[in-house]
C-alpha cells in the first residue's frame, strides 16, 4: 500500500510538473486577432500577454473609436487565448494523473 501512495505521489509531482512546462509553452503560442474591419490588430500569447498593437491611421483621428476597437478586439483575443490555455492545462493535468478510483468524473 505504502508503495502505491509512494506511486501515486510520483505522478502527481509529474502532472504538476507537466502543468508548468505546459504553462511555460503557451506563453509562445501567439493569437492574432483584429476588429472586423482590420483596422485594428492585436497579438497575445496563450498566457494572455499582449503582445503586439497595430493601429490603421484612421483610427487614430476618432479617440472614441479607437478606445471601443480596442475593448472589442482585446476582449475578443483574450477569450480566445482562455479557451486555449483551460484545455491546455487541462490536458496536461489529467494526463499526468496517477489512476484514482471514482476520480475520472471530477476532471
Amino acid at each position: 500500500m505504502f508503495g502505491d501512495m509512494m506511486g501515486m505521489m510520483n505522478k502527481i509531482k509529474e502532472a504538476q510538473e507537466k502543468v508548468e512546462a505546459t504553462k511555460e509553452r503557451l506563453k509562445t503560442v501567439l493569437i492574432d486577432e483584429q476588429s472586423s474591419d482590420g483596422l485594428l490588430k492585436v497579438t497575445i500569447t496563450a498566457g494572455r500577454e499582449i503582445k503586439n498593437i497595430s493601429v490603421a491611421p484612421e483610427l487614430l483621428e476618432d479617440k472614441e473609436q479607437l478606445e471601443d476597437y480596442l475593448v472589442l478586439t482585446l476582449n475578443k483575443a483574450i477569450a480566445k487565448a482562455g479557451d486555449i490555455n483551460e484545455t491546455e492545462l487541462a490536458a496536461a493535468a489529467k494526463d499526468g494523473m496517477p489512476d484514482i478510483p471514482g476520480l475520472d468524473g471530477f476532471m
